[in-house]
């Protein structure tokens, strides 16, 4: 039924909500709210303009008290800013997400089967199944990788992959994130905030939680310990301070009860075990969560210059001392081109047909794929094989003319270091723009994989939101903002 305004109220009118050429995760075509999202429509029009803007400025304070924030560099500076949060949250039905995670628990234990095959036997390459350039042209490839045997078999034990929904309300998957994959703080306090003004609805099951990400990952993170003790020494090997996700490093050491350290703390002993300096002594480590890239990992293997790493980490992890997650090497599968080809991994290591699809993807090193980039770029989305956050990409349509030659140039002079994609019609969802007043964004979603002993993945995931009007760029790091995902049970299910 639509969402009309209700006498004497002056909340959000939802008969005024602009109607696009999108699919809107929210309100339909004919101006219906969508069947999982009717309660909260329905707040969002009863409450008063004034209780509106009193509950999104409550947000905004309970952000900032809560320190949520994230850095920002800038000309050579780092600015810390405040997590951008809007009030309306993103719903998507419980039925729906099923499927969904079902997807993505396909899609991971494939990704980890393809990286085991790539240091070890490499027989998808010998069977014809992948071209065996994807490894020789990557740059995130480890020959010291080589033969290594991992706890479990995992390699890559925390996966973000990056979900969109086309015209047809489908969910894609845009790409996949498996080296140092963050965010998953963010989603975790989006949900803290979305509990302090949004109360009313939680008191019922309805929304599903997701506060046991934290025990689901220190579970997982102790499953992969290579000793067999009752409580193993884990930590957390942060970059330091100036780190863009500093944050998330000190906030999940703080959730999971363990030691945020640098890599000044740690040190490799001639028995090629880990140790971590503390007041009382020496405590042998057993597993580090690591959020720096391989090539500053170790010194002696990789950048001989590296502060921020451990001299001598690979050696221990080599001889099974130490479980490192995700492990060094597992970026040879997180690679924009390698990605086109993951639908063919799970049917060569599965035996199944991909439940999620990817997006459709142009490969730059073919020839006739080339040609056709070339000669569409104005309506492409041209990518580096191997940036994130949104860096060195181009929107084709939003793109200026000198910028299309220029990618032209850059696609033409390195094809396997590009992939082009088409300029999707990103679903949208409303933002709250002014007091009582909403108006329709572009969104994606980031789910988290968990794979060790078992495989699991978050109810819902990082929301992040473009909050430019027409802007396709989610990126808090380029002007996007985010909201609290919410999964909403059918009515007589409980979590």
């Amino acid at each position: 039924m639509s969402e009309k305004k209700q006498e004497g109220s002056d909340g959000i009118d939802w008969s005024r909500y602009p109607s696009a050429d999108f699919f809107d995760e929210m309100i339909t075509a004919k101006g219906n709210a969508r069947a999982a999202s009717r309660k909260i429509v329905k707040l969002l029009a009863d409450l008063s303009r004034e209780e509106l803007e009193s509950r999104r400025v409550a947000a905004e304070r309970t952000v900032r008290d809560m320190g949520v924030s994230f850095t920002v560099y800038s000309d050579g500076e780092n600015i810390d800013r405040t997590w951008p949060f809007d009030l309306i949250p993103r719903v998507i039905s419980a039925a729906e997400w099923e499927n969904t995670a079902n997807g993505l628990k396909q899609r991971v234990k494939a990704l980890n089967m393809f990286i085991n095959d790539v240091y070890h036997k490499q027989q998808i390459f010998k069977d014809g199944v992948l071209p065996v350039y994807l490894i020789k042209d990557s740059k995130n490839f480890r020959p010291e990788c080589v033969g290594i045997n991992p706890p479990k078999g995992v390699w890559a034990h925390i996966c973000g992959c990056d979900l969109v929904r086309d015209a047809d309300g489908k969910f894609y998957v845009l790409e996949d994130n498996l080296r140092v994959p963050s965010g998953v703080a963010y989603m975790l306090e989006n949900r803290e905030v979305s509990k302090r003004v949004l109360p009313e609805f939680f008191e019922s099951n309805d929304i599903l939680p997701v506060d046991d990400y934290s025990t689901k990952l220190f579970n997982m993170l102790a499953s992969v310990s290579p000793r067999r003790v009752r409580q193993p020494e884990i930590v957390i090997l942060t970059p330091g301070i100036y780190n863009s996700a500093y944050f998330e490093h000190a906030y999940l050491a703080q959730q999971l009860g363990v030691e945020l350290v640098e890599g000044s703390d740690l040190f490799v002993d001639n028995d090629d075990c880990v140790y971590r300096k503390s007041i009382s002594g020496l405590e042998r480590v057993d597993v580090i969560y690591r959020r720096i890239d391989d090539l500053f990992l170790d010194p002696e293997a990789f950048h001989p210059d590296s502060i921020l790493g451990v001299a001598g980490l690979m050696r221990a992890w080599r001889a099974g001392n130490v479980a490192l997650v995700n492990a060094p090497g597992a970026g040879v599968a997180d690679d924009k081109v390698v990605y086109a080809y993951v639908p063919k991994m799970i049917e060569y290591y599965l035996g199944e047909e991909a439940i999620l699809p990817n997006v459709e993807t142009y490969l730059c090193d073919d020839p006739e794929q080339l040609k056709y980039v070339l000669a569409n770029i104005e309506k492409l989305v041209v990518k580096p094989a191997n940036e994130s956050g949104g860096y060195g990409m181009m929107v084709g349509p939003h793109a200026s003319k000198k910028d299309h030659e220029e990618f032209r140039k850059l696609v033409a002079e390195n094809p396997r270091n590009y992939i082009a994609q088409p300029t999707l019609k990103l679903s949208t969802a409303p933002v709250l723009t002014a007091p009582g007043e909403a108006e329709p964004r572009h969104l994606d979603l980031r789910p988290f994989v968990l794979q060790g002993k078992d495989l699991d993945v978050t109810t819902g995931g990082l929301t992040r939101v473009a909050l430019v009007k027409g802007s396709l760029v989610v990126n808090s790091s380029q002007g996007g903002g985010s909201k609290d995902t919410w999964i909403v049970a059918e009515r007589g299910k409980k979590s």
